[in-house]
């Protein structure tokens, strides 16, 4: 029977007499300076619960969860999961040291359970729950995250019989291979640095450095999602995890007309088709430049070395750079080895192929896309499901045919992935691949072929023609102006003849110009006034003939009344001038210093 039975009845201070005697109390069990009597001096065992006001814990025997105001920790025994606020696992055994240390978990529940800290200790434990979450979230995701599809660089060659090796190895005199370009490759520690040669003179530079998954991401296949869609833009920002978004306009986006809705025989609009949050595949046509993001588009490609696979579309071309007995050849090649449910466009370095490689460089796009496919579904947005390859081996897929002399590259380790890559695909110029040992031979590469040189010249303003006029190069915020000069050109019989023939050589020279500093955007042109328009209409189909040798889209107008030739160049990365300099730290790249006497009041 308890104490507070009508048997019994438990004294209190409040039951007491005002005028009567102050009962004398029982004697104290506890140990001296343990506290306030305890006003029960016989507690039968199983008491009730403690009341607030209480300076002793819970009795030990039977004891349930803590309470509100308690200032020591649960019993240990019986201890099963901790509890939210720990700072230590939970108690495996019992005894006074393992007690002792839970006194972080009594003065957390003690914070918990304050009333002027309770919201805010609450809201602290689910912020550091969630925070916790999402740290060990991320670590999982830096040590578990699948790494992205690289481009397959090496294979077992296709056997072709010794009469299509020989004609495909090119052009030899005395033993050295012969060819119109040459390629050099140097590596250093910040950079690689390409530099293709017609003859002796540079005609394109390449800068690459070692994993720039930031600006050199042209190619690069992700998994975005979509930021914002801006319909009075016709744009959507898509998260690809670099710093800044890229962008997506209306006209690269890809869709499916059965699951857009909108009226019959119109286009849908952007906001119709994405919308925010949404995870989209998407594949970097622009490279981010300054302050602007990277371009996106929907319609994905993986380029090989004779075909560019276009996944989960019908598209269907051949390069029309090839003659028409080829293209008729080629055509019936693709019928058979072209996927049922993806595009293929055949390349100009299919020319003279053989079937069978034809059919293997699809295999291999196809096995690439199905491993990228894969991933898109098992990583979560923002990820990068797929990497070109290395500046070089790009440059190689790209350009390398038997018209190059060689590839000479300084760098042992690059030099054997080149070689390997260049044996699986193209055996026959497999000895065009050269390595150039710096350890043995008096001068740096660059230096030996003039590449350094001519780069110098080539970060200047004013180009010399041959004939002694001049071109002057300004680059701009919204174009590049071109000015045509005669300069020390006088000419022999007529102003007509002086100034059509220093317009020929001008027309030439900006093409390569173009070329080497990789300049793109709108392009103004300023030639000197021709009088007689057939010299017109030659000055620009020299100009456009001398483009034909660029790979990079070009545009060309005709020369207005003002004798001004307005043209576009497709903008893939940075220029020249970008890739080499730094902006000057004091006038901030506009070239002028004010004279500060002059402000000094």
């Amino acid at each position: 029977m308890s104490d507070t039975s009508p048997e019994a009845p438990r004294p209190r201070s409040s039951d007491r007499p005002a005028d009567g005697p102050r009962p004398e109390p029982g004697p104290d069990p506890r140990p001296e300076g343990a506290g306030a009597p305890n006003p029960n001096p016989n507690p039968v065992p199983g008491a009730g619960k403690p009341r607030i006001g209480d300076t002793r814990p819970a009795p030990e025997s039977g004891a349930g969860k803590p309470r509100i105001g308690d200032t020591r920790p649960a019993p240990e025994s019986g201890a099963g999961k901790p509890r939210i606020g720990d700072t230590r696992p939970a108690s495996d055994q019992q005894g006074s040291g393992e007690r002792g240390s839970g006194g972080g978990r009594k003065r957390r529940r003690r914070r918990r359970g304050g009333g002027g800290q309770k919201n805010g200790g609450g809201t602290q434990n689910r912020n550091d729950k969630s925070g916790d979450r999402q740290r060990g979230g991320g670590r999982r995701g830096r040590g578990d995250k699948p790494a992205p599809v690289e481009a397959v660089t090496s294979d077992e060659p296709v056997e072709l019989d010794a009469r299509t090796l020989k004609k495909r190895r090119g052009r030899t005199r005395k033993g050295r291979a012969v060819g119109r370009y040459l390629m050099c490759v140097h590596v250093g520690e910040r950079a690689t640095q390409i530099a293709v040669l017609e003859g002796r003179q540079l005609i394109e530079h390449h800068v690459s450095r070692p994993s720039d998954d930031i600006s050199q991401i042209h190619g690069n296949i992700y998994l975005g999602r979509v930021q914002n869609v801006l319909p009075g833009m016709e744009a959507a920002f898509i998260d690809i995890g670099t710093p800044k978004n890229a962008v997506l306009y209306r006209g690269d986006v890809q869709y499916d007309p059965d699951e857009v809705e909108g009226q019959a025989g119109e286009q849908p609009r952007i906001e119709d088709i994405l919308s925010a949050k949404q995870a989209i595949i998407c594949q970097v046509t622009k490279n981010p430049i300054a302050h602007k993001g990277a371009r996106l588009t929907q319609e994905v490609s993986l380029p090989g070395r004779f075909v560019v696979l276009v996944p989960n579309s019908s598209t269907y071309g051949i390069s029309k750079r090839l003659p028409d007995g080829e293209r008729r050849r080629l055509r019936q090649i693709l019928d058979k080895v072209k996927p049922a449910e993806h595009g293929v466009i055949v390349r100009t370095a299919a020319e003279n192929v053989t079937a069978e490689e034809i059919e293997r460089d699809v295999a291999r796009l196809v096995s690439q896309w199905n491993e990228i496919d894969a991933l898109a579904r098992k990583v979560k947005a923002p990820a990068l499901l797929y990497r070109e390859p290395a500046a070089a081996v790009r440059v190689i897929r790209e350009e390398f045919t038997r018209d190059f002399r060689g590839v000479v590259i300084d760098d042992r380790e690059l030099y054997e992935e080149v070689s390997a890559y260049v044996s699986s695909i193209t055996p026959a110029l497999a000895d065009r691949v050269e390595y150039y040992d710096r350890s043995r031979e008096a001068l740096p590469l660059f230096e030996r072929y003039h590449v350094d040189e001519q780069l110098r010249k080539a970060l200047d303003s004013k180009v010399w023609l041959p004939s002694g006029g001049s071109l002057v190069i300004e680059h701009t915020e919204a174009l590049t102006v071109i000015d045509v000069n005669t300069g020390r050109n006088v000419g022999r019989s007529s102003l007509e003849e002086t100034v059509f023939k220093n317009n020929l050589e001008a027309a030439e020279e900006i093409a390569r110009q173009l070329r080497l500093r990789d300049i793109g955007g709108i392009i103004v042109i300023d030639f000197v006034d021709m009088e007689d328009q057939a010299n017109r209409d030659e000055v620009v189909a020299t100009f456009r003939r001398a483009l034909a040798h660029d790979k990079t889209r070009t545009q060309v107008f005709e020369i207005s009344d003002l004798g001004l030739v307005e043209m576009t160049r497709k903008r893939i990365g940075e220029g020249l001038i970008e890739s080499l300099t730094n902006p000057c730290p004091t006038c901030e790249g506009r070239g002028l210093l004010l004279d500060e006497e002059l402000l000094t009041w």
